[in-house]
């Protein structure tokens, strides 16, 4: 029997409603994953249900060992460094080294006998991801990111509640994982911070004669070593308005890598050619976000140049006010008049390097006090021990760095 013209429209509509309302729902409510749903454990070859076996099952859970799942498989750096097992920690010598870590969903009976599960922001970004079935309250759920909000924003609503610890290089984290320390004098971690609490230039005494020895030898403007040449925050286009700038001075921006022209000679690295030729490094961020500050600061501040920075950080958290200059306050014209004077003037810039007689800066994870995953490990331990129960009520808000309005309306 032939179905009439406007009958087949009408079927055509309502399958269309229907294959809508599936996928909506499908996106609301992933599919649960059926390893977790299961209560049977597998040790070794041979599997086993709670009560069926408890000695193999305690073999398995360890009193005293903090248990890290990795919810995704690690597929990068740095995630990839977190090994599985008590690996990471016995290799960074971590005074507290009772975490186990693996991505094996199934190493112990239940999902919710991990103290703490690891979501990586490059794979919450992307979509939502399918997510246990089953919480507890002493569960930590970790969202973790050393990389830029920028590149890995948050959208789901799901996660708008789901998180109760954050490790990320935010500074408000709950666990910092960023790439800067900063220590006085005596050795003691001061930053970076929230709130820093520096002196001023003018009243730092003035440089050693060890440091005007070192900054003596510099005879060039700036350097920069880039490979990603076409960042979304457009530093590059920046760093091309500064050179045309300084050329009107006889100087010039030097770019080592993929995007320039400039090559290193065999009998000198990088950073010594930067501490020996350079009065300027470029800091340039490939994000502009609150606090993501990479180790491109700390190479030009480790390396006697003054670093210019171009980012989304109030960089006083980081240095002391003066001893740097920002590319995003500053135009490429007034930018270039400063960096001018200063090469034109040896005493002016050598108080740029003042801090040096009351500040060291080191890689946050080149020692175990202050190691990020030596952190973490401890930071789980401590938590637990006081009980510590906390939920973000809007976590991409914070993440995201949307205004309170926005995110009330997403």
């Amino acid at each position: 029997m032939r179905i009439p013209k406007k009958f087949q429209k009408l079927l055509l509509f309502n399958a269309c409603v229907l294959l809508i309302v599936w996928f909506v729902t499908i996106l609301e409510n992933p599919p649960r994953i059926n390893e977790i749903e299961s209560t049977n454990c597998r040790f070794g070859d041979d599997y086993v249900s709670p009560g069926e076996n408890e000695k193999s099952i305690n073999d398995r859970s360890q009193p005293g060992m903090v248990y890290i799942l990795q919810w995704t498989k690690p597929d990068k750096e740095p995630y990839t460094f977190l090994k599985e097992g008590q690996e990471t920690f016995n290799e960074r010598r971590c005074p507290v080294k009772n975490c186990y870590v693996t991505w094996n969903r199934t190493y112990l009976c239940d999902v919710t006998q991990y103290d703490a599960i690891l979501f990586y922001s490059h794979i919450v970004s992307k979509s939502l991801t399918p997510t246990p079935s089953k919480r507890t309250a002493e569960q930590y759920y970790v969202f973790v990111s050393p990389e830029a909000a920028g590149h890995n924003q948050v959208y789901h609503k799901k996660y708008k509640t789901f998180f109760n610890l954050t490790w990320t290089y935010k500074l408000n984290s709950d666990v910092f994982y960023g790439y800067i320390q900063v220590e006085n004098k005596n050795g003691d971690i001061i930053g970076p911070k929230e709130v820093m609490h520096w002196p001023k230039l003018e009243e730092m005494d003035p440089i050693s004669d060890k440091v005007r020895e070192k900054l003596n030898s510099k005879k060039n403007a700036v350097a920069w070593f880039v490979s990603n040449c076409h960042a979304r925050c457009g530093r590059f286009g920046v760093a091309i308005k500064i050179q045309k700038e300084l050329a009107k001075y006889n100087m010039s921006v030097d770019i080592y890598g993929r995007c320039g022209t400039k090559t290193i000679s065999e009998n000198i690295t990088a950073w010594e050619l930067v501490e020996r030729d350079y009065y300027f490094y470029f800091a340039f961020e490939n994000s502009i976000n609150e606090d993501y500050v990479t180790e491109k600061l700390l190479n030009a501040l480790q390396h006697y140049a003054v670093p210019i920075v171009y980012g989304g950080a109030n960089y006083t958290r980081f240095m002391p006010n003066g001893i740097y200059l920002d590319a995003r306050i500053l135009s490429p014209t007034e930018l270039v008049k400063q960096m001018v004077d200063l090469i034109n003037d040896k005493e002016k810039y050598f108080d740029l390097f003042r801090w040096h007689n009351y500040y060291n800066y080191y890689y946050a994870g080149g020692a175990p006090e202050t190691d990020y995953y030596c952190n973490f490990c401890k930071t789980i331990n401590d938590l637990k021990k006081m009980n510590y129960k906390h939920v973000y009520r809007n976590f991409y808000q914070w993440w995201n760095e949307w205004t309170a309005e926005f995110a009330e309306d997403n």
